[in-house]
């Protein structure tokens, strides 16, 4: 199985895109997922789909939208709302995890591949083959 994350941006006009995906592809959708991160003292969001894999092929896209939304303290910001109305309009559950953020990597592919070992460690994403 082919597993590949597939950045969209970095959250901003890019989540809109995400959402769309999401919606015109229900019943493919196995996850949806909420990326927190720190960075200078500041905490960031990244939102990403996992998709279940394709009949042929056996790929399995991850897509995403890299630290674009800032967290402020407790209030819910819109782009986080698109997200919340989506999983309720799909019947998922938002999963979060806490990861470190992408510019602690040399490269972005590391980046994903760090990702890719955190589902595959929390059983989103099946193991290789």
């Amino acid at each position: 199985m082919i597993q590949r994350m597939i950045e969209l941006g970095e959250g901003y006009s890019d989540l809109y895109e995400l959402i769309e995906l999401a919606t015109a592809q229900k019943s493919r959708v196995a996850h949806l997922l909420k990326f927190t991160t720190s960075k200078d003292k500041d905490t960031y969001c990244s939102f990403a789909v996992i998709f279940k894999p394709t009949s042929i092929g056996d790929f399995q896209p991850i897509y995403y939208c890299r630290e674009g939304i800032k967290l402020t303290g407790d209030s819910i910001s819109k782009r986080e709302q698109l997200i919340n109305d989506l999983a309720s309009s799909l019947e998922k559950e938002i999963i979060t995890l806490n990861l470190r953020h992408s510019t602690s990597f040399f490269e972005k592919e590391l980046f994903h591949q760090y990702v890719i070992g955190i589902l595959r460690l929390n059983h989103l994403i099946s193991p290789l083959k």
